[in-house]
């Protein structure tokens, strides 16, 4: 299943010609209409004018009508002004998006910037939602995590098509083989230890090493008494059965006994020599050249050009191979850790907060950070576009609405022109 497909940017083109289209065909008809009227003023103004003299009442359509186009022919005016020079004329503070197209995108970015990036706007409607808890959710559903995997495989064929062998060889060269020359591999290794022995952690593979070591020493008596016999030839095989057996005895009961007290002298002896290595690895001279030294010879050997191919060659070959089958392991795999990651965040609340108090700090953090070269880019953005485009685009958007200005100004301008009208005749009388 996959999230996008190669027609996927045709049908956005689509979607926007008929976006554009659409807002085209309704910016022409509002046009007409406000037009339309203003033309029917100029109509109604003539016709009035010429007939009051006959039809004194007239007196009150005309008026109407004169201010209804002067208000027509103000509105539009101020709507053509904004996108273009009326009727082509140089007249000044004209063509007013044009010609301020930059500051205007200036201006855009610092809006976007003071009053929608803002760690507070941000994170107050993100604490509205429990993120962890909505991914958790979404990513325990097991056809959710197959569409994840799905699109994660998706990349793999294009990758491995754009490396070559010589892509993984310089790959291992600049990003391998560096950091294994230098390397301190004894004390890394000491590091190591003293991590898995803190709090004696050893302790418990101490203990499940005693445990296997009794198993195999009374699973195989009869093998020990074997290699025995063979080296001792003059004994009869009853004594060597009676001291085999006495010997095993004994060492199982060692072993159970020093399984049994924590503070055996053997542990403690164990304790020293494991925090005794540990403490040479990261201290003595000697273990630290004969690291850096297996770290060189680990490095010759990487070096060496068919190991490059071979490695290559396998592990490529079979990432395609498994990604084209149906039950691609890598899939599953990754679908299958998704599904556990998401049922396993369900069952911590606790880790849930500690993920959403993070998600939010984070978010914050990269706001800050990030807001101004945001404010920037569409600063950049908007003064890279061409002026008369976007004039046109703009138009295009919100003309349809700037044309009921032009309307509404023709009939409230005759309203007020009746009204002027009518209070001019009262103070005259």
């Amino acid at each position: 299943m996959s999230l996008s497909t190669p027609d996927a940017p045709r049908v956005r083109y689509a979607i926007a010609d008929t976006h554009e289209a659409t807002a085209q065909a309704g910016l022409r008809r509002m046009r007409t209409i406000a037009t339309g009227l203003l033309l029917a003023m100029l109509g109604l103004l003539a016709t009035s004018a010429a007939l009051q003299a006959t039809h004194p009442w007239l007196h009150w359509l005309r008026a109407f009508a004169e201010a209804g186009a002067i208000g027509a022919m103000a509105d539009w005016y101020a709507v053509v002004a904004l996108f273009r020079r009326p009727l082509g004329l140089p007249i000044p503070h004209t063509a007013i998006i044009p010609a301020n197209k930059d500051r205007i995108g200036e201006s855009l970015g610092q809006f976007v910037e003071q009053n929608f990036l803002t760690p507070e706007n941000i994170v107050a409607k993100l604490e509205q939602h429990d993120t962890a808890k909505i991914l958790a959710r979404w990513l325990s559903d097991p056809g959710n995590s197959r569409v994840v995997a799905e699109s994660i495989g998706e990349f793999i064929p294009g990758i491995l098509n754009a490396l070559t062998d010589d892509d993984a060889q310089r790959f291992f060269e600049r990003t391998v083989l560096p950091p294994l020359l230098h390397l301190d591999a004894a004390k890394v290794a000491g590091k190591v230890i003293q991590i898995l022995t803190a709090g004696g952690r050893h302790q418990a593979l101490l203990d499940e090493g005693l445990a296997k070591l009794e198993a195999w020493a009374n699973a195989n008596r009869d093998l020990i008494k074997t290699k025995f016999g063979e080296a001792s030839r003059f004994t009869p095989p009853v004594f060597d059965s009676y001291i085999v057996d006495r010997f095993v005895d004994g060492i199982v009961a060692l072993l159970r006994e020093v399984a049994g007290n924590p503070e055996h002298e053997l542990r403690q002896r164990f304790d020293h020599a494991v925090g005794d290595l540990a403490h040479r690895l990261q201290t003595s001279e000697d273990y630290r050249e004969r690291g850096k030294n297996l770290m060189r010879e680990i490095a010759v050997h990487l070096r060496q050009e068919p190991y490059y191919r071979e490695l290559w060659n396998d592990i490529s070959g079979w990432l395609r191979a498994d990604i084209t089958r149906d039950s691609s392991l890598i899939r599953e795999a990754i679908a299958g850790a998704l599904v556990t990651l998401g049922q396993g965040l369900l069952d911590e609340p606790t880790l849930q907060r500690k993920l959403n108090a993070w998600w939010l700090e984070t978010v914050e953090k990269t706001v800050v950070r990030q807001r101004h070269h945001i404010s920037l880019l569409i600063t950049e953005v908007v003064r890279s576009w061409d002026a008369e485009d976007v004039s046109r685009k703009i138009e295009m958007e919100i003309g349809k609405d700037l044309q009921y200005i032009r309307i509404n100004g023709t009939l409230v301008g005759g309203t007020v022109g009746i009204a002027l009208h009518a209070l001019t005749r009262v103070v005259a009388i």
